[in-house]
């Protein structure tokens, strides 16, 4: 004979169900937090060798955050043996066409761009995506500048960037990140200089 279904029987089972719902998704939760942290941690790896000199130290095991405006950026220094060779400033903006914008912006010593790379965005394809090494020549043209005398704005906004084609907004948002980057440099090069003052 089937048993009479009850507020308690339903409860008791839609409670089950949960309970256990919950420890298998903690259980994957668990499983791959790992996995896909060392992912993470790989992907800012490859980015920090792409964007800055050759470097002999762990940049990822010395990064340091550093405010501004109300936001947090992570920096990178890369030393070879006790000089320091340049940073590695993960900067974003949220005024890409299809929103957030993550770069590594890499610098050297003397405050010149040493090289770009995009962490993650969600840009059209065939178009704002091309703001990604490889893609176009776009983040090319920020190689090797110093934007003491770069002006790091499009053309069509008075400055020294070749905008990607159909794609203003994005890369708009990506000279806005990478001036935030230069920002980040200078406040961390001003602390080395009055560091080495100090120490004198």
């Amino acid at each position: 004979m089937a048993r009479e279904s009850t507020l308690k029987n339903m409860v008791i089972t839609l409670a089950s169900i949960t309970l256990v719902s919950s420890a298998l998704l903690g259980g994957v939760y668990a499983l791959t937090k790992s996995p896909i942290d060392m992912a993470k941690v790989a992907k800012i790896n490859a980015a920090i060798s792409k964007v800055v000199a050759e470097f002999d130290n762990n940049p990822s095991s010395e990064k340091f955050a550093k405010e501004m405006g109300g936001k947090s950026y992570t920096v990178y220094p890369a030393r070879m043996g006790d000089e320091l060779v340049g940073y590695a400033i993960e900067s974003f903006t949220t005024g890409g066409f299809g929103g957030r914008i993550v770069l590594m912006v890499g610098f050297n010593s003397d405050g010149t761009i040493n090289n770009t790379a995009v962490l993650s965005h969600a840009e059209t394809p065939g178009l704002g995506d091309k703001m990604v090494e490889g893609k176009s020549d776009f983040s090319v043209q920020f190689q090797g500048k110093n934007p003491e005398d770069f002006k790091l704005l499009v053309k069509k906004d008075g400055g020294d960037v070749d905008a990607i084609t159909a794609s203003t907004i994005t890369s708009r948002a990506f000279c806005e990140a990478v001036e935030a980057a230069w920002e980040v440099y200078k406040l961390c090069n001003e602390e080395n200089i009055k560091k080495e003052v100090q120490d004198e």
